[in-house]
């Protein structure tokens, strides 16, 4: 049986699972959970989602997202607007008020990415992301060689 240290699937796997860790300690520092953060950083890429769009994107249960939007709108982060052309959706839209967070946010991930990048050279960075990208763009496609919906879009 193939070592978890020479298993790229088990590395990628752990260290996702590290970072993840790594940003709750971090979020709570702030008041924050992850999928809360998360949350607030796809709406400020991607405004406007409706609630089931961004349960797609977070993989979890629109209920759960409902709850995560209700505690984000509590603390004036973020509102729920009526859609124009559908009166049973609403769209969550970032208010003022997150801006100071996002930026957090940035600065969290611009330090990280230095402390565990900041060795390696910008060429091997840029072969990891293209590797990294062509990997997901792979494990996302259906066998007719269409893509499917992934949860980091």
């Amino acid at each position: 049986m193939k070592s978890f240290d020479n298993d790229l699937q088990f590395q990628l796997h752990d260290l996702a699972r590290v970072l993840r860790t790594r940003f709750d300690r971090w979020a709570r520092t702030y008041g924050l959970t992850r999928a809360q953060g998360v949350i607030l950083v796809r709406l400020h890429h991607q405004p406007g989602l409706s609630q089931n769009e961004m349960a797609a994107l977070c993989e979890v249960e629109p209920i759960t997202v409902g709850r995560l939007v209700d505690r984000l709108e509590a603390r004036g982060l973020l509102e729920r607007r009526p859609d124009p052309g559908d009166r049973r959706i609403n769209r969550l839209h970032l208010l003022a008020a997150a801006q100071p967070i996002l930026a957090l946010i940035d600065d969290y991930r611009a330090e990280l990415g230095e402390q565990i990048l900041g060795d390696v050279p910008a060429e091997k960075r840029a072969i990891v992301l293209e590797v990294l990208q062509h990997m997901k763009t792979k494990i996302t496609m259906e066998a007719a060689g269409t893509p499917l919906a992934a949860a980091g879009e």
